[in-house]
């Protein structure tokens, strides 16, 4: 995604005395090596799970992103030649002999088009705004909301969120109640939920009205996905500007004193994947000083001293200290997930962004 506010994060000096040392020294301030790295992973344009011997087309999006955030435009073409040449199996169940379309997959291919430069309307052959746009509901009481074709649905707040960004993108008709559906995902306190309300014939489908079944749990990462979706629309209406302001003041409430930001129920502690969606989000909402803040905290997570493995970014500081020897296969996924989550932060951090 792109920013719509100019300026997003400032190099911020990081005193190693705030932290424990770590077994593997983090690597100061250098994100592009950590570009570096993230191109190292991908294969063919794809970021290939070794440990299970598959390609990981949502992740290779996720590294795709952050690479176009980076600056980074050649591999971005690749990861958007190997996309388009899987995009069906990606979106939908053909692999499979199903019918099935996952809407959150499809959203998110969209986006990505879009960012490396191709139409998502005619993306290696796939309209992907018009299945995008048949995969939103339009009948009360979840009129706007996004959802699966197929026995089980999995589409949620971050699916939804990718939605609103490539519908209001594409000027399309459904924009306008896939955003109004996305604003009714944010509690009063200001963050947005992850999972939508789980009976689709309630009557309250909103994150408020969640909580009474407990379905409305805080999350960071859907919060900061919410905000850059939002914050893409070139016409804003005054609901989706206050929207991102309670939105971004939440985040800087829950902000952990040494710029960290823990996730949702699953990943409630400390960890670069929401420190860094979360640095993003706020630098492009103008919030300079908590933006740097957090990327202050996610420099002592970027590995150096290790061969080959110079400019990742890891989780969290244990699996820092697990990488004194290498990263394994079995490690890899998630530093790939944590380094694509955290570069366009450190990126910005670097090249001094924030007015």
């Amino acid at each position: 995604m792109k920013k719509v506010v100019s300026g997003a994060l400032v190099i911020a000096a990081v005193t190693a005395a705030l932290f424990t040392a770590a077994p593997v020294q983090a690597d100061g301030a250098q994100p592009p090596a950590t570009s570096r790295w993230l191109g190292k992973q991908l294969v063919g344009g794809l970021v290939h799970n070794d440990q299970y011997d598959f390609d990981d087309y949502g992740l290779s999006i996720d590294v795709g992103l952050a690479l176009d955030e980076l600056g980074r435009t050649a591999e971005v073409r690749t990861v958007r030649k190997a996309l388009a040449a899987n995009v069906a199996s990606y979106t939908t169940g053909v692999d499979y002999g199903a019918s099935d379309v996952f809407a959150g997959a499809t959203a998110k291919a969209a986006v990505f088009a879009r960012a490396a430069g191709a139409d998502p309307a005619d993306f290696g052959g796939v309209d992907l705004v018009a299945q995008l746009s048949r995969r939103i509901a339009t009948k009360a009481p979840i009129a706007g909301r996004l959802q699966d074709k197929g026995a089980e649905d999995y589409a949620n707040v971050i699916g939804q969120s990718y939605a609103v960004d490539a519908l209001t993108a594409a000027r399309s008709p459904k924009a306008t109640k896939a955003t109004r559906f996305l604003l009714s995902q944010q509690c009063r306190a200001g963050y947005f939920r992850l999972d939508f309300t789980a009976d689709t014939s309630a009557g309250d489908q909103t994150c408020d009205g969640g909580k009474r079944a407990g379905d409305s749990a805080p999350d960071t990462d859907a919060t900061a996905l919410a905000v850059l979706a939002l914050l893409e629309n070139p016409k804003p209406s005054r609901a989706v500007d206050e929207a991102v302001e309670r939105a971004v003041s939440w985040l800087e409430r829950t902000q952990a004193r040494n710029g960290s930001f823990g996730g949702g129920r699953s990943t409630a502690r400390a960890n670069a994947n929401s420190t860094g969606l979360a640095a993003w989000a706020l630098g492009s909402a103008g919030s300079c000083a908590r933006a740097t803040k957090a990327a202050s905290w996610l420099r002592t997570l970027v590995v150096s001293g290790v061969p080959g493995e110079k400019g990742a970014v890891a989780y969290d500081r244990a699996a820092l200290a697990g990488a004194r020897d290498g990263i394994s296969v079995e490690e890899r996924d998630q530093f790939v997930r944590s380094t694509a989550q955290a570069a366009p932060a450190l990126h910005h951090a670097v090249v001094n962004e924030c007015d």
